[in-house]
C-alpha cells in the first residue's frame, strides 16, 4: 500500500548502513518507481562507485553492466532499490550477488517480491492505534492538542478515521495544527466520515499517490472490481463469494476464456498483492478505510460520468435519499446497512445496474417500486430480516441478473419471477421461512450459472422441496450449486445427476423421515464439497460407509477432500461420526442436541479392517474449530491423543460423560471453553498433558 512508510523504513536501513563504514565499500540507493529504466539504475550505481571513464555515456547496456559488475565483485556493497513495481533484472544492470552483499527493496506488489525471488519479506503494517496518535499528534503540535479540553478526545478520533496509515496522519495532522476550536474539529470528523477527498489536502497529495496502484492494475474489468468494493461501508468484512457473484453478472468477468468463479478468486488475489485489499479470513477481504476512500474518490471525482457511484452505506439513513436527480443518473446505488424501514416512493432509475438494499429493517416495498429501473443487473436484499414479501411489479427488472434475498423472512417466491429470463445468480440461502416455490420457476431460469438454496424453507411444510432436484437437472449452465434437501428422493435423484454432483459446494439434508441410514459414500464424489449440515434428522441412526470397499477400490482413503465444514444438530439417534476420519482438510466440526451420540470417531468400525487405523492414525490436521453440545452419552472424541497442528478453540456444553480430551502434550495451545465442573473432572493421558492445558481454559 502506498503511504503506509516503506520508503521511511528502507532510509532508515540506509542511514544504518552509512553510519557504519565497516559493513559496506559501498550503500547505494536507487529510487526505481513506475518507469523502469535500466540505464537509469546503471547511471546511478555508476556515480556511487565512482566509474568515470569518458566512453561511458557511449557503451551499450551490456557493457555498462560489464564494468558494473566488475567493479562490485571486488567489494562487499548494499543496494537499496526504492518502489519497485515489476521485476529488475539485476544481472542486466551488472549487479552480482555475492555472499556477503545485500540488496533491499520495496514494493506495493507481493507478485513482485516472488519475481524477484526475494529470500525475505517483511509486510509494513500500518501504525497501532497507540503509535498513530503518537505520530498525530507531533504533527498536529501539542500547543494545538492542549488549547481545549475537548480536542485530545476529538483529535483522537480524527486520528483513527485514518486507519493507522502515516501519508493520511502526516498529511492531515498538519492540516489541523492550527485548529484549535472543537467546531472545526467536529466539522473535520464530519467531512472525514462524509466526504474525505474535500479534506484539506488528501484529494492532491494522498489519493493521487494511492492511485498509483489502482493505475498499475492490469486492465480496465480489474479497475472495475475494486471500485466495486467502495459499495460496502467502512470496515465491512466482504464476503469473497457474494463479490464474486455480483462480478459475473455485472460483466467484469471474461468469460469467453475463463471459467468465472475461478477467475474472480485470480481477481481478488491480484488486488490483494496490490494492497488494495486485505484478507480477513480465508473467505472474506476489507478494504482499508483510506483506500476506500480513494475508490469513492476515483468514483466521484475522477471518473464521475463514467463510474455514476451513489453510495450511503452505513450511513446511519432512516429512509432513502431524496436525491432524486442523483437516482435519475446514478448507475450504482448502495444503501447498504442502513435503518430504512419503508421504500414508500416509486424512483426512476433509467441509467440504474446496481442496487445494494442489504442489511436494512426494511418491511415494506411500495408495489411498482422497480418498474423503472429497465436497466438494472444486481439487486441485493439480503439481511432485511423484516422483509417478508416480494413487491408487486418485480417482473419488470427485465435485466436483472442476480437477486439476492439470503436471510430474509420472505414467505413465497411470485410466479412473476418468471419473467426474468436473464437471471444467472439466485440466492435464497437461509431464507428459512420461504414456504412456497412455484412449480417450473427454477428450471424457467435457463442462465442460471450459481444458485444458492442454502437452509432454505427450514419450517416449509409444502412439497415444493420434492421437485426440486427434477427442476435443477435442465440448468445446463449451473456451475455453483448451494442446496437443501428434505426428501430422501429428491436427494437420491440429485446424487444420480454428475452435473449436479460436480457443481455442488454445500449440502443442507433436513428430517428425512423414515430414513433410518444414509450412504455417507455417495458424497464422495462431490468434488467441490466444502460445507455439509444434517440437521434434525431424527430417524437416522448412522450414517453407512464401506470402510473395507473404499480400502479396496483406493489407496488413499481421503474421499471427502473438500470437506471444510460439518454440523450435526438435533440428529438424535446418531451414535458416531466416524467417516469425517476420511475429511483431511476439516476446518469446524459441530455436533449439537445428538441424544444417542457416544462416539465422534468409534474404533469399533474398524474391527474387521485392522489396517485402517494405520492409515488413519493422524486425522484432523487442519481442525480448527470443535464445537460439542448437548451429547449427554458422548464418552469419546477419539481413541487416543492427537497433534490437532491447527486447532484454535475446543468448546464443550452439556457433555457430562466427555471425561477425556485427545490432546497431545505437544499439541499446539488452544482455547478450550466449558462449564468448570466438567473441566475438574477431566482425566488427562498424564500429568504433562494436564499442565499443557492448564492455562488454557476459559469458564462459560
Amino acid at each position: 500500500m502506498g503511504g503506509v512508510g516503506k520508503t521511511t523504513l528502507l532510509t532508515q536501513i540506509n542511514n544504518k548502513f552509512v553510519d557504519n563504514p565497516t559493513d559496506f565499500d559501498y550503500v547505494i540507493w536507487v529510487v526505481v518507481s513506475k518507469d523502469l529504466q535500466l540505464e537509469k539504475i546503471q547511471e546511478t550505481i555508476r556515480k556511487k562507485i565512482g566509474l568515470c571513464n569518458d566512453s561511458w555515456k557511449n557503451k551499450s547496456l551490456e557493457e555498462k553492466a560489464q564494468d558494473i559488475f566488475k567493479t562490485l565483485s571486488k567489494k562487499k556493497f548494499a543496494l537499496l532499490l526504492d518502489d519497485l513495481w515489476e521485476r529488475v533484472d539485476l544481472k542486466k544492470i551488472g549487479v552480482p550477488l555475492p555472499k556477503n552483499s545485500a540488496v533491499v527493496f520495496t514494493t506495493r506488489f507481493v507478485d513482485v517480491c516472488g519475481r524477484m525471488e526475494a529470500r525475505r519479506t517483511f509486510k509494513v503494517e500500518c501504525l497501532s492505534d497507540e503509535a498513530a496518535w503518537e505520530l498525530f499528534r507531533e504533527k498536529v503540535g501539542e500547543e494545538t492538542i492542549e488549547s481545549h479540553h475537548s480536542i485530545p478526545e476529538l483529535a483522537q478520533t480524527v486520528a483513527k478515521e485514518c486507519g493507522g496509515l502515516p501519508l493520511a496522519l502526516i498529511t492531515i495532522g498538519r492540516a489541523m495544527a492550527y485548529k484549535k476550536t472543537p467546531e472545526e474539529w467536529r466539522y473535520a470528523i464530519e467531512v472525514l466520515r462524509r466526504s474525505a477527498s474535500e479534506f484539506a489536502d488528501l484529494g492532491k497529495e494522498v489519493y493521487p499517490l494511492l492511485k498509483f496502484s489502482y493505475d498499475c492494475l492490469p486492465n480496465d474489468a480489474i479497475r472495475s472490481c475494486f471500485l466495486y468494493c467502495c459499495l460496502y461501508p467502512e470496515d465491512e468484512s466482504i464476503d469473497k463469494r457474494d463479490l464474486i457473484d455480483c462480478w459475473i453478472c455485472e460483466g467484469f468477468l471474461d468469460e469467453a476464456k475463463f471459467g468465472t468463479q475461478n477467475q474472480g478468486y485470480y481477481i481478488v488475489g491480484t488486488l490483494v498483492h496490490a494492497c488494495l485489499l486485505e484478507e480477513v479470513e480465508e473467505d472474506q477481504v476489507k478494504m482499508h478505510d483510506v483506500i476506500r476512500d480513494m475508490a469513492l474518490w476515483i468514483t466521484c471525482e475522477i471518473e464521475k460520468e463514467k463510474e455514476g457511484f451513489l453510495v450511503y452505506a452505513g450511513s446511519g439513513l432512516t429512509e432513502a435519499p431524496a436525491d432524486v436527480r442523483g437516482w435519475e443518473m446514478g448507475r450504482r446505488l448502495s444503501l447498504m446497512k442502513n435503518s430504512i424501514k419503508n421504500l414508500p416512493t416509486i424512483p426512476t432509475c433509467p441509467h440504474l445496474l446496481t442496487l445494494f438494499l442489504n442489511r436494512n429493517p426494511l418491511t415494506t416495498i411500495a408495489g411498482g417500486f422497480f418498474q423503472s429501473m429497465p436497466c438494472l443487473t444486481v439487486l441485493k436484499m439480503s439481511g432485511n430480516e423484516t422483509l417478508r414479501q416480494l413487491p408487486m411489479g418485480i417482473s419488470k427488472l427485465v435485466s436483472l441478473q442476480l437477486l439476492d434475498i439470503s436471510y430474509t423472512r420472505v414467505r413465497e417466491l411470485p410466479e412473476e419471477l418468471k419473467a426474468l429470463v436473464n437471471l444467472r445468480c439466485l440466492n435464497l440461502d437461509w431464507a428459512g421461512e420461504l414456504v412456497k416455490v412455484p412449480q417450473q420457476l427454477l428450471s424457467n431460469f435457463s442462465r442460471l450459472r450459481v444458485l444458492r438454496m442454502f437452509a432454505t424453507g427450514l419450517i416449509s411444510f409444502y412439497s415444493w422441496h420434492e421437485n426440486v432436484a427434477e427442476e435443477l437437472l435442465g440448468l445446463k449452465y449451473l456451475e455453483v450449486l448451494e442446496i437443501t434437501f428434505r426428501r430422501f428422493e429428491a436427494y437420491q435423484t440429485f446424487l444420480s445427476s454428475q452435473k449436479l454432483r460436480s457443481c455442488t459446494q454445500a449440502l443442507f439434508l433436513h428430517e428425512f423421515d423414515r430414513e433410518e441410514s444414509i450412504d455417507v459414500a455417495g458424497l464422495a464424489d462431490l468434488e467441490q464439497l466444502n460445507t455439509l449440515i444434517f440437521y434434525s434428522c431424527d430417524w437416522i441412526k448412522g450414517l453407512k460407509i464401506d470402510y473395507k470397499d473404499m480400502v479396496q477400490k483406493s489407496r488413499q482413503p481421503y474421499v471427502f477432500r473438500s470437506l471444510e465444514e460439518v454440523t450435526v444438530r438435533f440428529c438424535r439417534k446418531l451414535k458416531h461420526l466416524t467417516f469425517l476420519v476420511f475429511a483431511p482438510n476439516l476446518k469446524s466440526i459441530s455436533v449439537c442436541l445428538c441424544d444417542d451420540m457416544e462416539e465422534i470417531i468409534s474404533a469399533g468400525e474398524f474391527d474387521d479392517i485392522p489396517e485402517m487405523t494405520g492409515i488413519i492414525s493422524s486425522p484432523f490436521a487442519k481442525l480448527q474449530r470443535l464445537r460439542l453440545e448437548g451429547l449427554g452419552r458422548l464418552k469419546s472424541i477419539y481413541w487416543k491423543p492427537l497433534p490437532l497442528p491447527r486447532l484454535k478453540e475446543l468448546e464443550v456444553r452439556g457433555c457430562d460423560s466427555l471425561e477425556k480430551l485427545p490432546l497431545d502434550s505437544n499439541g499446539r495451545r488452544i482455547l478450550i471453553r466449558g462449564h468448570e465442573d466438567w473441566w475438574r473432572r477431566l482425566q488427562w493421558e498424564d500429568e504433562a498433558t494436564q499442565n499443557a492445558f492448564r492455562l488454557c481454559f476459559q469458564p462459560l
